[in-house]
Parts: structure tokens; sequence; C-alpha cells
């Protein structure tokens, strides 16, 4: 018989978050996921995808992904230390190091796994964290993970940084220290100070990790935030997801032969899960030639950011101080958000609400991201969606 104790947490804390409105109703999408999706046959301008440059649904990428699958099968059939390294991954990682301009990269299952894997494989309990107060979930757990002191600073507050680096490396508790953020912050858009770090990092002896996982395809061209500073040679470790511009799945780690040649053998989703399909990383590699190749599609997004940025500041509402085309409508109040975001969705724009924890609570927005794929004729009927139902509701 199933655990009454059980039963019980999980339909008193169920319903508390109902309540609250802190509920996720997860909605499958029929087909794929573009520029419109269809979501319970409803037709629908989609803005809350991170395929920032439309390449998930791109024909170059799935034609080589098909090729792969005859050459070299669905799977990778072992981990990457027994049998499961085949010559696509050499390719992939050679390609990302040249991407991100270092002397090598190392591929993981997903961005989430990246954190957990690189973090705790170089810190431990006798190390400290720096870490921005709005990094992602994921360098969060990579954290803890490690048993590393954490030391939240102020969000890109340099002040607050340099005055907590300076207190524990002058301590003497910590054999090292290492200074960790997000290269744009996913929920606002804007940008880390990545120049004003690497001095405060250069100044205490910090060791640099720089989340880029919505940076890259977005920032420098696209190849990331660090580029964007020309910051290659002073970041010790530039992570990176294969599955928000790339648009394919998985993570990257990109940094010195040496980093690379130690998470090889001591981070523990590389040691002990199966690596990377061969059509996923056959894909992610055509994407990132794309992409070296020309800033076509990286240009395209911008315009498109711009466009929106412009049409819902215009009409009145709050986006914040995003500096990227992800583009925030902050609401507020939980409960509104959500049903914000439920009219947007009955009106023909999909774009979730986001709301504690993934945000403090009552800075509750729905977040949008205009991708290279869409159109201006899209993007101005979601603009005429977000006037009726902000006027509606009284948001604007």
């Amino acid at each position: 018989m199933p655990s009454e104790t059980l039963d019980r947490f999980l339909n008193e804390n169920l319903q508390e978050l109902k309540d609250q409105g802190l509920y996720n109703e997860i909605d499958p999408v029929e087909g794929a996921n573009g520029p419109e999706i269809t979501i319970n046959g409803q037709k629908l301008i989609n803005l809350s995808s991170n395929n920032y440059l439309g390449l998930a649904t791109d024909e170059r990428l799935k034609e080589v992904a098909k090729q792969a699958v005859d050459s070299h099968g669905v799977g990778a059939g072992a981990v990457r230390t027994i049998n499961g390294t085949l010559d696509l991954h050499v390719k992939l990682e050679d390609k990302i190091a040249e991407f991100k301009g270092t002397e090598s990269a190392i591929a993981y299952q997903s961005g989430f796994n990246c954190n957990m894997a690189a973090i705790s494989a170089v810190m431990d309990k006798n190390d400290a964290i720096l870490s921005d107060s709005l990094n992602h979930a994921s360098i969060i757990d990579g954290c803890r993970l490690s048993k590393a002191k954490i030391i939240p600073y102020g969000h890109n507050d340099m002040e607050d940084l340099r005055q907590k680096a300076k207190e524990a490396t002058e301590s003497g508790q910590y054999n090292k220290v290492m200074v960790i953020t997000d290269g744009v912050f996913s929920m606002d858009g804007d940008i880390a100070k990545l120049p004003e770090i690497v001095e405060v990092a250069e100044e205490f002896d910090l060791i640099t990790y720089v989340d880029d996982a919505h940076g890259s395809g977005v920032l420098g061209k696209g190849a990331g935030t660090v580029k964007h500073f020309g910051l290659q040679d002073k970041i010790d470790f530039q992570m990176g997801t294969l599955s928000k511009a790339i648009g394919v799945v998985g993570g990257y780690v990109a940094g010195k032969q040496e980093l690379v040649d130690w998470l090889k053998v001591r981070s523990r989703p590389f040691l002990f899960s199966t690596s990377l399909s061969p059509a996923d990383v056959t894909a992610a590699t055509k994407a990132i030639d794309l992409l070296m190749e020309s800033t076509e599609l990286y240009d395209q997004m911008w315009e498109n950011g711009n466009y929106l940025k412009e049409g819902l500041k215009g009409i009145g509402f709050d986006i914040g101080d995003s500096e990227t085309p992800i583009t925030p409508c902050i609401i507020g109040d939980e409960k509104t958000t959500q049903q914000f975001s439920k009219r947007l969705n009955e009106e023909g724009v999909y774009a979730k609400a986001i709301v504690f924890p993934t945000v403090p609570r009552g800075t509750g927005r729905v977040r949008n991201m205009p991708t290279a794929a869409h159109t201006k004729e899209m993007l101005d009927d979601a603009v005429k969606i977000y006037e009726k139902v902000g006027k509606e509701m009284g948001v604007i």
C-alpha cells in the first residue's frame, strides 16, 4: 500500500502551490518548437522558446542528424570513458574550442550537468565560491554539491564582490576561491560586468567561471559574452549549452587543456552517464559551423528583439533593464502574472508566466524571447494581443 505520509505531503503542498499561483502547468507542444506552435489544437505565436536562432528546426541540422543516425546509430552505447567517445564527439569538442577561443573543450549531456560536473570537480569543502545572487539554479546546485563555502554577492554589484573577495582571500580559511556568474541573466536579460569581475579576480587570484548558457549565440557575434568583452584569455571556465541558441541538446565547458583533462577524469556526469547521441552531436557541430560562417541569424535575432522591445515598451509595459533580446514584461503579483499569461494564450500568444522560485517573490513576469525565425507580422500581432490583454486586466 502506498505511503499515507507521502500522499499527505504531496496533496497538501501541491494545493498550497496552486493557491499561491506558483503551480506550473505543462503544455505539450504538438509538432516542432518553432516561431509558431500548436497546443491543444490551437496555433500560437511562440515567445517562450530559448531557440534563439531558430536552429531547432533548421533543415541543414535535420539533414546531418539523419546522416549521423545512418552512419553511427541512435545512441553512443556507453559512457565516454569506456567506448562511448565517438569520432563525432571529438569533432564537436574541437569545434567548440575553436568557437570559444580556448585550447580545449568537453561536452556533457546538458548545461545543468555541466555546472554539477565542473564546479564540484574543482572546488571542495576547503574552498569558497563567490556567486552572483541571481545566478541560475544549476550554478547554485553545482556549488552546493562541491561543499565549498558559498558567498553570495549583490547582483552585478562590483563593490560588494570586491569586498567579499578581499574578506575571503585574506581570511586564510580557503585553499581556492572562485567567482561564478551567468554571462546573460536569463530572467532579466542583463549582462554580467565581466571586465570588472576580471579586475577583481586578478587582484585576488580568483578562479573565474562564466555560465554562458544564454550568452552563446546571443552576444559576441554568436561566440558569447566572454568574446563580447574580448576576455577569452582571462576566463578559466567558459560553460555553455547546446540546447538554446545552438538548437539541439547538451552542454560544454571550454578552457585550458589541463582543465579539460582534469574534468575528463574527475567530473561525475562525464564518467557515469552515457554520452550524447550521434544525431545530437552532429547537429550541434553543424550549428556552430553556421554561426562561424555567417552572422545572418544573429543579426536577425537582434533586429527582432529590438523590434519587440520597442513595441511592448511603447504600449506601456515594464520590460526592466534587459540588454539582450530577452524581454520580460514584469507584472509583479504571482496570481495576476499567471492569469495574464493564460489570457495571452487564449488570445494567440504563448508566453509563460515566470514566478517564484525562478524569480524573487513579487517580481512575476512573462518572459518573451523573439527569435531569428519570427516575422515582423508575428511580432506585430503579438504586441496587439499584449495591448488588448494588458488593458483588459489593468496591467497597462
